[in-house]
């Protein structure tokens, strides 16, 4: 059996120039095509189903990096990601249990 794994995408791009901002815009744009939901302001988070998936995401993740800034990536059991503490701010619908029951129905 799988275990559900959580990818959380950080990053710094810079967005001086319009070539930068268009940069930033298409990386952002990936990430949500890709199946990433915005956790805060250039921290990005997505589901998958197993470390295949997540290897999967991460190449694709390669592919579509932008040519300049700084992008990290954290990968976490679900188990793990449940620990994380909002100091400030409230829980949004990904960060609750009924989010990974819909991953569970399909």
């Amino acid at each position: 059996m799988n275990k559900f794994m959580r990818m959380i995408v950080f990053f710094d791009l810079p967005v001086v120039t319009a070539r930068d901002r268009k940069a930033a815009a298409k990386f952002r744009k990936f990430l949500l095509k890709d199946g990433y939901h915005m956790m805060q302001l250039s921290v990005y988070t997505r589901v998958c189903n197993g470390v295949e998936a997540v290897e999967k995401h991460e190449a694709r993740l390669n592919l579509n990096l932008p040519s300049k800034g700084s992008v990290r990536l954290l990968t976490l059991t679900e188990k793990q990601y449940e620990s994380i503490h909002i100091l400030l701010g409230e829980k949004t619908f990904d960060d609750t249990s009924e989010s990974m029951e819909l991953l569970n129905i399909f």
